[in-house]
């Protein structure tokens, strides 16, 4: 099975995060469904539903539209265009919501596709994500942006079942004094920490026996103390460790996020034990033209095939 887990920006790559476009929706749609294997999974970090930024520079949403369903009539537009039935099926998973009085200035929030012709949903935590935001003070607690963990358990064909597990961690704080003490940042964290942890036990609680996927935005750069306690403590495979396109000696090596001139590596895609990685075909550094989906946020995706046994 081939899984994409990407961050979109709310679509809104072409103003620079402002606002929502029609044309970053079409430009990704035709990219995901460009790829060959199609995925049979999609974790998108940074989704909104309805709000002043996702709605103000789109000109052909629909009323009731939200953002996920515009994207998907993009999607299916594009396999229409291609002579091929539309297989994905949607969920969403709301994390938080800025307001100006009754108005949503904007909203986050993650989303995952599933090849429905390959791929059946047994559940899902979409009615309640788990909340894994690391809260340093009460006093803070208003303004900081909830983080969630999005749960999916799946049955392949055969009848054989997994869970994947989509996050977007938190930047690090710099309220604690050891923001200010480590010249790194990304992964160095202790609330990033702590989230880690949380999203980690909430895994391991939550598929028992089964084989899991953990997926997305960690804001962390390998050989750092979050990813160490993934693939130590919690016993987690990075699937580009494990295949060998990055080096841990050469942490900065690889980046799949860029700002300005500024590269990094935010995003992984991590196995439990009872799941294999094959390979990572169409994933590119960030910067590399060649790739798909270059220039369409300012995240590539890791695109990863995996097995089950």
């Amino acid at each position: 099975m081939r899984i994409v887990s990407y961050n979109v920006r709310y679509f809104g790559h072409g103003l620079k995060g402002l606002a929502s476009t029609a044309a970053s929706k079409s430009r990704i749609a035709e990219a995901l469904s460009a790829l060959d294997p199609l995925p049979d999974l999609v974790a998108l970090q940074e989704v909104e539903t309805k709000s002043l930024r996702s709605r103000l520079a789109v000109r052909d949403a629909h009323p009731a539209e939200n953002q996920l369903e515009g994207f998907l009539r993009h999607l299916g537009n594009d396999f229409k265009r291609l002579g091929r039935v539309m297989p994905y099926r949607a969920w969403y998973f709301p994390a938080h919501v800025y307001r100006l009085g009754p108005i949503k200035l904007y909203t986050t929030g993650l989303a995952m596709l599933v090849n429905s012709q390959r791929l059946e949903v047994i559940s899902d935590n979409g009615h309640r994500p788990h909340a894994i935001t690391h809260h340093r003070s009460e006093s803070l607690k208003q303004v900081k942006q909830t983080r969630i963990a999005a749960h999916l358990r799946l049955e392949d064909l055969q009848g054989r079942r997994f869970h994947l597990f989509n996050t977007h961690l938190s930047l690090p704080t710099p309220w604690a004094k050891e923001f200010w003490a480590q010249p790194q940042k990304m992964g160095f964290g202790t609330n990033q920490l702590a989230e880690a942890r949380a999203v980690a036990q909430y895994a391991q609680v939550t598929a028992k026996h089964e084989p899991y996927l953990v997926v997305g935005d960690f804001n962390t750069a390998p050989a750092t103390p979050v990813y160490r306690y993934l693939t130590e403590d919690a016993k987690l495979r990075g699937a580009q460790e494990q295949l060998k396109q990055i080096d841990l000696e050469r942490p900065d090596a690889f980046a799949t996020a860029g700002f300005m001139r500024l590269r990094m590596h935010l995003d992984h895609v991590f196995a439990s034990g009872d799941l294999g990685f094959i390979d990572l075909k169409d994933t590119h550094t960030f910067g590399d033209r060649s790739g798909p989906f270059s220039g369409l946020s300012d995240h590539v995706p890791l695109i990863a095939t995996f097995e089950l046994g």
